[in-house]
């Protein structure tokens, strides 16, 4: 996409956000054109003050949602640009088998991951059920990498060199996968597929889906 017209759809999701009281923009669902694109690289297509404020929408809307993490595609805009915060759940026995610390609010400019070994041996993967502000209603276990090693930047330009576990590692992988036009659906074990109703609200309590696994008939961490 042309720097122009990035900037020009920015430019427009800004006073979107602004002449709504909430502050925030629609989030696009599954079959939109946008999250099966390959977001191109932020590289300056717009000003400071106005990637700011592009991130300050996002922000708005993914706690309006509410979600732990939002994808610039996912507000129809195919650019390189997340935003992520999650409160976690310290504390409890789903937050200690999950490692869901608190995860301070934070952008992602231009993010990618690579599988971090867990202590010498392969990459481990571990499935939990995840959802999608932009698949509503469902939610499905994915198998997702323990551990990663997150590189690219930060909102101000700082480079993004570390290394995430547990459910941060998710949101990122996650978040990051939008910015390559993939839902979770892509990765998920489809047998565990599951409405957010009743039923589905009981599989993704258990701080493990084991349960589900038993009952669905799919594989935990495949």
């Amino acid at each position: 996409m042309p720097a122009a017209l990035v900037r020009e759809h920015v430019l427009r999701l800004v006073d979107a956000a602004a002449a709504d009281p909430s502050g925030t923009v629609p989030i696009v669902q599954a079959g939109h054109p946008a999250l099966r694109l390959r977001a191109v690289p932020f590289d300056g297509q717009v000003g400071d003050d106005e990637l700011g404020a592009l991130v300050a929408l996002m922000r708005r809307t993914m706690h309006a949602a509410p979600g732990v993490g939002l994808a610039a595609p996912q507000i129809g805009l195919p650019l390189a640009v997340a935003v992520l915060a999650d409160p976690g759940a310290a504390g409890t026995e789903t937050g200690a088998v999950r490692q869901r610390p608190a995860l301070p609010f934070r952008v992602l400019v231009n993010p990618r991951y690579e599988p971090v070994p867990d202590e010498g041996d392969a990459p481990q993967r571990v499935g939990f059920y995840e959802g999608c502000l932009s698949v509503v209603g469902y939610q499905a276990v994915v198998a997702r990498l323990r551990r990663v090693h997150l590189t690219g930047h930060d909102l101000d330009g700082t480079a993004l060199d570390e290394v995430l576990e547990g459910w941060p590692a998710r949101i990122v992988q996650h978040e990051t996968d939008h910015l390559g036009g993939t839902l979770y659906l892509d990765r998920a074990e489809l047998r565990s597929l599951s409405a957010t109703d009743e039923i589905g609200a009981h599989w993704a309590s258990e701080p493990r889906p084991a349960e589900a696994a038993r009952t669905l008939g799919f594989d935990l961490d495949a």
